[in-house]
């Protein structure tokens, strides 16, 4: 795995969570997620708006997120968050079907709560125990 966004996705979906920080202050947040997709060239992650995630990352966009796969070392992604939720209707059901498995409830996919965001600005590694950080192109 080494290109795009599609080995990024395919990465983080074959695990059952993976962990996206945000920061408050200057106190580090971390959170287990597990929604992403693929579409028009971006990543598509998916929070509520009631969640102290999404307050986190309008006050501060930036975020990290990281993941480990037993055999495939582990991945590392960093950027913006873009709030502007302008996925799909197909992604946002998705979404909703995927965070409702998890237990959380939503008045279906256009629930106002559920939000989907991407990123700007992303750097991303495939990092392996040999201390090695192979940059993922982007």
């Amino acid at each position: 795995m080494t290109t795009g966004t599609t080995a990024i996705v395919n990465y983080l979906t074959s695990v059952p969570a993976w962990y996206l920080a945000t920061c408050e202050g200057d106190q580090p947040h971390v959170r287990p997620f597990s929604f992403a997709a693929e579409e028009g060239e971006r990543i598509w992650f998916a929070t509520a708006t009631t969640k102290d995630v999404y307050r986190e990352l309008e006050a501060n966009p930036k975020f990290e997120l990281t993941a480990w796969k037993p055999g495939c070392g582990w991945i590392i992604l960093r950027g913006r968050a873009d709030l502007d939720d302008r996925a799909s209707a197909a992604v946002r059901e998705e979404a909703w079907r995927h965070l409702e498995s998890l237990g959380e409830s939503y008045d279906g996919p256009d629930d106002a709560r559920l939000t989907l965001f991407s990123m700007t600005g992303a750097e991303a590694w495939l990092c392996d125990i040999d201390g090695t950080w192979a940059p993922i192109a982007l």
